[in-house]
């Protein structure tokens, strides 16, 4: 797996952690048994149930080490800086004038994005074209149909 770095919150943090401990107790508890009830029956070239238990196993076991890979890679963003900056970066909030409208955002790790809720990744090319700047700059980003011009209002 590639060794880049991954921003998150505390939030998201604590939250893969309870999903990680919840995964490697609880859930491969169940599936072993399930695994094990499944052999009972017999037969297991056609048992669905067998087949269903170890499907999940295998999904889960993905999973644990998708978010190991996370935790392993983690850079926590703080969200209560001391010493505010009015450069935008990972955990930065941001208002910004496009076309004639205002619209907030928050710049986020991918892990946390959320484009339709205003959070997106620095690693979008959106995220990526606010990084580093300040208020009163202005950025230019490439879609499809064109360029979409951002004026930053203000950053928090």
């Amino acid at each position: 797996m590639i060794e880049d770095q991954t921003y998150i919150t505390k939030e998201k943090l604590k939250e893969l952690k309870k999903e990680l401990d919840y995964l490697k107790t609880t859930k491969r508890r169940e599936i072993a048994n399930r695994i094990r009830e499944a052999k009972e029956l017999g037969d297991l070239s056609e048992n669905a149930e067998y087949a269903d238990a170890k499907d999940e196993q295998g999904w889960t076991e993905g999973r644990i080490l998708k978010i190991e890979d996370i935790l392993r890679r983690a850079v926590l963003i703080e969200s209560n800086h001391k010493n505010h900056s009015a450069i935008i970066n990972v955990g930065s909030k941001i208002k910004v004038k496009v076309s004639d409208s205002e619209k907030n955002f928050e710049i986020t790790g991918s892990q946390e994005a959320d484009p339709p809720n205003g959070k997106i990744s620095n690693e979008s090319p959106l995220g990526k074209a606010f990084l580093g700047k300040k208020a009163g700059d202005e950025v230019e980003v490439e879609v499809p149909k064109g360029v979409i011009k951002y004026k930053i209002l203000s950053v928090n």
